[in-house]
């Protein structure tokens, strides 16, 4: 579990979180929606570290991760699987090389460790019989799959992803909700993700963050996000088109 207690961050006189207190569940797909700017981005970068909150508490299973020690951090991000918007493939790296490149800076495997693990992760995300291609020869979906192997490789007990569906077609974007919620559930990891995308939030949203304006304003689940009586929530919620799969969601 991730627990945020009392989250600020400013940056000169721009307040982007204002007093965030939320807990992310262990062995569930936690959701951070809200709208460009609501401050989802720079909150998930607070955690996984790549920013420091003006003030509050980040505890990863009760584990102060703000007083944490330059060394403590580092072995805290190697229990940390992060998948980067746009894949963050390394273009000129094989993907047996990209799925690898965690093992070779956080481990001390053999290379037949470490290769039984890449072509377990690469056939975990159906991408088996892709080690030798590179970035340019995948489609974006196989791109996105790619970096998912990459960042279970570790085994990683928390996992974030960053806009993970963005710039992929619905059935590409549904096979990755999908495969996030089978590693999760598989692995009980502590998986958190930021979307827009209202399909993810109610096919796999089982703990949901609403933000705007750098606040906490709603969290709940999928069963719960359509009929909240939130108004915040629901001019975000409804001024997205809805779907066949949502219009079916709200019937049943």
């Amino acid at each position: 579990m991730i627990t945020v207690k009392n989250i600020y961050k400013k940056f000169d006189d721009f307040e982007a979180l204002k007093d965030i207190n939320s807990q992310f569940e262990k062995g569930k797909i936690n959701l951070i929606i809200g709208k460009s700017g609501s401050g989802k981005t720079v909150l998930l970068k607070c955690i996984i570290g790549l920013m420091k909150p003006t003030s509050g508490q980040i505890l990863f299973d009760n584990r102060d991760f703000s007083i944490f020690s330059e060394k403590e951090q580092k072995k805290m991000k190697m229990e940390m699987g992060v998948v980067f918007q746009g894949a963050a493939l390394f273009d000129s790296l094989t993907i047996q090389e990209n799925v690898m490149f965690p093992l070779d800076m956080l481990t001390e495997q053999s290379m037949e460790e470490k290769l039984e693990r890449t072509n377990y992760c690469l056939q975990r995300v159906g991408l088996e019989n892709t080690n030798h291609l590179y970035p340019s020869e995948l489609s974006g979906g196989m791109k996105k799959r790619a970096a998912i192997a990459r960042a279970i490789a570790p085994k990683p007990k928390y996992l974030f992803c960053d806009e993970p569906n963005s710039g992929l077609d619905p059935k590409t974007s549904i096979m990755i909700d999908e495969l996030l919620f089978g590693i999760t559930h598989e692995f009980n990891t502590t998986t958190i993700i930021n979307t827009h995308d209202l399909n993810t939030v109610i096919t796999i949203g089982e703990n949901i963050a609403y933000l705007q304006d750098g606040c906490l304003e709603w969290q709940g689940n999928k069963e719960n996000v359509l009929t909240s009586d939130n108004q915040k929530l629901n001019s975000f919620i409804y001024a997205q088109p809805l779907t066949q799969k949502i219009r079916e969601f709200i019937k049943q």
